[in-house]
């Protein structure tokens, strides 16, 4: 929370700064602490505040990356997705898509097929079934709503979904910090610390006031897109613009009229682009678009021709939904950090990442992360870092988190689990549900609190089985320090109906007990939760 105070608080230098802590940011941080770096990350807002959660929540191979021959990025897409299946699986799990092939597709049912077999043989060492292919009569059975006019059948694959893509974030937050990794949220980057020519450290600003001189051997800027705003506090080399984002736009509605059981993935009527209709929460999710975006990411919104865009598309494609912008429940948008690129079309801007060495900018100790998506974090982050290593510490240390399962899996007895959460009495079946696939294994820590305080037990919110421990481990284990931090990114009643407005207040006076918080501290942690919700705003038709 903001004052006037402001202090500088004593130097430590460690081996590596890492700025934002988006899914790319906290994987480098994880996977310095890995190789025994002291690591320090700085985020501006919150984990996962960023692009990381606007995103359609898919773990793919990336099919469409073929259209453009990259098929380095398909491979290196497919096997980071299988290796997610088995370090991840409380989050990350197969769901099948289906492609329908329709006589007006731009792409011929033909190249769909080739696609679909070099996208098999580019996972050749996958543990999910290969693809079929399914006459009209078999995929209308399968997905009954969709239009049948022009129908020839459909390519059925598989690939990964993140239904909790903040709870990825958080996991790998964890993952760093009980390796020795510090994790610094709400702490904003305001300037550079140089030392004979080279980037040696960062300059910080917190929620408090207060200041912070932050030393290092190296600094990486993970911040996505604001990756240009944060070198524009460098004030000296050459650096030029690496970031030409484009907004992704999703709606989110109710289950409706013919909504398919299965992720859609279809070809849009209106200009060949792929669009989505995803199960999601109970919900659908459906996206996305692709536009160039140059204001600051965080005023990134749906807009009312990407609503229409996206309403005409599924309509077209399931006749009797019939859906309308009154059927929006909320809508979210991020910008994607992809390269510079003028001229270019943003369908054809590269989706692989750059680790830019600024060394040649005159620069020395600065690198800048350009690209890069969910799926492939974790090659991202050891390409970091075994840069960093190898330029500025002359080692070539191992990468050790290919094996690693993450911290909610160390357990998978999903069914004991459960089993054993609601043995006590206390927890019920619905909310062991909830925190099973949320927490994975680590809902064994939310029981833990319950145990010691049986109070905790308690259902804050009327539309939701999540209970008052849950608010007790966001803030005493998961870094939060905000209501906003809390329903966003951590328990997430923020996607759920009625965003949790209706517990607010009573999830407030918890944690507010918990941290000491005032009375004018709860309202402002009410108003600022109330604030951010803007994200989720369907625009008003004029």
């Amino acid at each position: 929370m903001p004052n006037a105070k402001k202090t500088a608080t004593p130097a430590k230098e460690y081996d590596l700064v890492v700025i934002g802590a988006g899914i790319n940011g906290l994987g480098i941080a994880k996977d310095a602490a890995e190789r025994g770096m002291s690591v320090v990350l700085v985020e501006q807002e919150d984990i996962c505040f960023g692009v990381s959660a606007w995103s359609g929540r898919l773990i793919h191979g990336g099919l469409r990356y073929l259209e453009h021959m990259d098929l380095p990025l398909v491979r290196e897409s497919l096997k980071e997705r299988e290796r997610l299946f088995k370090l991840a699986p409380h989050l990350v799990k197969p769901v099948d898509l289906i492609m329908p092939f329709y006589k007006k597709n731009r792409r011929p049912a033909w190249m769909i097929w080739a696609g679909m077999m070099a996208y098999d043989f580019l996972s050749i060492d996958k543990t999910v079934p290969w693809h079929r292919i399914l006459g009209k009569a078999k995929v209308k059975d399968r997905f009954k709503g969709m239009s049948d006019s022009g129908l020839g059948g459909a390519a059925v694959f598989i690939d990964g979904q993140v239904e909790y893509a903040e709870r990825l974030c958080v996991e790998l937050a964890l993952g760093a910090s009980e390796l020795g990794g510090e994790i610094r949220i709400h702490e904003k980057v305001v300037g550079f610390e140089f030392s004979n020519g080279r980037v040696v450290g960062v300059q910080t600003l917190n929620s408090e006031g207060k200041t912070s001189s932050i030393k290092a051997k190296a600094v990486i800027n993970a911040a996505g897109p604001w990756v240009d705003r944060v070198n524009d506090n460098l004030k000296q080399g050459n650096t030029k613009r690496l970031i030409g984002g484009t907004k992704g736009s999703h709606i989110i509605v109710d289950p409706f009229p013919g909504a398919p059981n299965d992720v859609i993935y279809y070809e849009s009527q209106a200009d060949g682009r792929l669009v989505l209709v995803i199960p999601w929460m109970g919900r659908y999710l459906i996206g996305t678009t692709d536009t160039k975006f140059d204001l600051e990411p965080d005023a990134a919104r749906a807009d009312q021709t990407e609503i229409e865009y996206l309403l005409r598309e599924v309509n077209a494609l399931i006749p009797e939904s019939g859906l309308t912008q009154k059927d929006i429940l909320y809508t979210y948008s991020g910008v994607r950090p992809l390269p510079y690129a003028p001229g270019v079309s943003e369908w054809k801007i590269p989706r692989s990442h750059i680790v830019l060495d600024h060394t040649s900018d005159s620069l020395p100790g600065l690198y800048s992360v350009v690209g890069g998506k969910l799926t492939t974090f974790r090659q991202l982050a050891e390409d970091a870092v075994t840069l960093v290593l190898k330029k500025e510490f002359g080692e070539r240390r191992a990468c050790v988190n290919k094996q690693k399962m993450f911290p909610g899996a160390q357990d998978t007895d999903w069914s004991a689990l459960k089993a054993e959460l609601v043995a006590g009495g206390a927890i019920k079946p619905d909310t062991a549900e909830r925190l099973v696939a949320l927490y994975g294994c680590r809902a064994r820590l939310v029981a833990s609190y319950v145990k010691k305080d049986s109070k905790l037990a308690e259902r804050f919110d009327p539309r939701s089985p999540a209970i008052a421990a849950e608010l007790v481990v966001a803030t005493q284990d998961e870094f939060a320090q905000t209501l906003t931090d809390i329903y966003a990114r951590r328990i997430l009643l923020a996607f759920e109906p009625g965003h949790g407005l209706e517990s607010v207040k009573r999830a407030s006076e918890i944690v507010g007990k918990l941290n000491g918080w005032d009375k004018k501290l709860v309202a402002q942690n009410i108003k600022e939760y109330q604030v951010w919700l803007d994200h989720l705003k369907v625009p008003k038709v004029a």
